[in-house]
Order: C-alpha cells, then structure tokens, then sequence
C-alpha cells in the first residue's frame, strides 16, 4: 500500500521499498544455494524536504553482506536499483536485512526483511 500526502502538511519521510526481479511486490528470492546471488530491487524516494545523503546495508542473519551508496537524493528524487546478496551458510529462514541510514544515522523505522532458504 502507499499513501500519498499533501506537500502542505509538512511530514517528512522517506520511501523505502523492495520489488521482485519483474519489478513487483511479488516474485522475491526464497530458495537460493550456497554461494548464489538473490537480486532485488531496492527503491528509495526522498520526502524530506532537502538533499539527504543515504546508505544501505545488507544482513544476513545479522552479519553484513553488502553495502550500497552513499545515494544523494534531492527533495522528491526517486532511485531504484537492483542490488545482490550472497549467502555464504546453508540454513532454512535465513534473515536478509535492508537497513536505511541517513547522514550516518539508522532509521530503524526503515528496515525491511525477506527469509530465504540456503542449500548446498
């Protein structure tokens, strides 16, 4: 669901979102083997009324596994963009973690998370 609000009302946000290999809310890396990359893309759109500089973390059960940016949008630019994971232990519901950082600091609002299950 996404809820556009009226530029008069003064919130600030930031859009953070993931989309299947089709570029839909469907079709997300679940089965992967060891050593396979999983490929999402990632969407970001900057409601906060100046230029924000952005990063993002990949986790894998906690433990970092890729890093994107830094992203420098301005007010209202939007970015999306494909990025990779690779599992490196076997293991069923497996964790993948999209942290959001802003200017160096989490938005632990902006957090997603998708399970995968890792073969040999």
């Amino acid at each position: 669901y996404m809820l556009t609000l009226p530029q008069e009302t003064g919130e600030r946000f930031t859009e953070f979102y993931l989309l299947g290999s089709e570029g839909k809310a469907t079709d997300y890396p679940e089965e992967l083997r060891l050593g396979e990359e999983g490929k999402v893309i990632m969407g970001i759109v900057n409601r906060e009324s100046q230029k924000v500089n952005y990063q993002v973390e990949i986790a894998i059960d906690g433990t970092t596994n890729a890093e994107i940016g830094p992203i420098l949008l301005d007010q209202g630019e939007k970015r999306e963009q494909e990025v990779t994971f690779i599992p490196t232990k076997v293991g069923d519901n497996q964790t993948v973690d999209f942290l959001l950082y802003q200017e160096g600091e989490a938005l632990s609002r902006e957090q997603l998370r998708l399970w995968i299950n890792v073969r040999e």
